[in-house]
């Protein structure tokens, strides 16, 4: 499991990361790091390879060159269980629930709570759920339905809780508020927030220029498999995103921001 980084040491560096698909060049030397109580938004078009890079860092994807170290330390992250064991999770916009399965199997889906006997521990299961969604939602309801009967935001509060519970340090957001209406999207960039001021260091993935601008610290934009720009949220507008993800760099008479008078 991964320790308390040290607040010089990244969560997470990624470095000189390569993906190659035959002759398509995916991702290419692209370098990001994160911290602990950070969120870094990762932007770009779809096919962009914003998507693919965080796949490599969810074990869901080989490298094809370049390293990633946890902590300081150099890892290989062959499957999700590799990455799992580090403390990294990933709540992807698909959500990967069972639709058929109430939250409490959900939460614990291939990690089931097992008695001394071997048999499921579902009594203890379903405390452990209730416990685990009170503390991010006291209104949760419904704990016993498929949670095809939930709403998209119970679902995405059942996906965090999962992270949080088997005590992720890194969280790979991907578009967590697509397909949300307003009051729910509110819902996720609080619990983002919270996650943040716990010392999580999250990776966030989105479309959405309002959860990039309210809840990152900073943010790479990639552009053509290639990080074409990383900035502190600060120094960066709008326009100067938008820029970076259409043309691949930055408006003609660009300065920091956050050093305009």
């Amino acid at each position: 499991m991964l320790d308390t980084a040290s607040p010089k040491t990244p969560l997470i560096q990624m470095t000189d990361i390569d993906k190659q698909f035959g002759g398509v060049h995916a991702v290419q030397g692209v370098s990001v790091d994160l911290y602990p109580s950070e969120v870094v938004g990762v932007l770009g078009h779809n096919g962009a390879g914003k998507s693919c890079l965080m796949r490599m860092l969810s074990g869901a994807m080989t490298l094809s060159g370049g390293q990633i170290s946890v902590n300081g330390e150099d890892v290989d992250l062959k499957s999700p269980q590799d990455a799992k064991k580090y403390g990294i999770e990933t709540i992807y916009q698909t959500l990967a629930l069972a639709n058929h399965l109430d939250a409490a199997a959900n939460l614990f889906l291939g990690r089931e709570l097992k008695t001394r006997f071997g048999n499921l521990d579902e009594g203890r299961m379903y405390t452990e759920t209730q416990e685990a969604l009170r503390q991010l939602n006291p209104n949760f309801k419904n704990l016993k339905d498929p949670v095809s009967k939930l709403s998209g935001g119970q679902r995405q509060v059942i996906a965090i809780a999962r992270a949080i519970y088997f005590q992720a340090k890194v969280l790979i957001m991907d578009e967590p508020t697509a397909a949300l209406g307003p009051s729910e999207t509110a819902m996720v960039a609080d619990l983002t927030i919270r996650l943040k001021n716990e010392g999580i260091g999250i990776f966030l993935i989105s479309h959405d220029m309002h959860d990039v601008f309210d809840l990152c610290d900073r943010v790479i934009v990639m552009n053509k498999g290639r990080n074409v720009g990383a900035f502190r949220i600060e120094d960066v507008n709008k326009d100067d995103i938008l820029s970076l993800i259409i043309k691949g760099t930055l408006p003609d008479d660009w300065t920091p921001r956050g050093q305009a008078v």
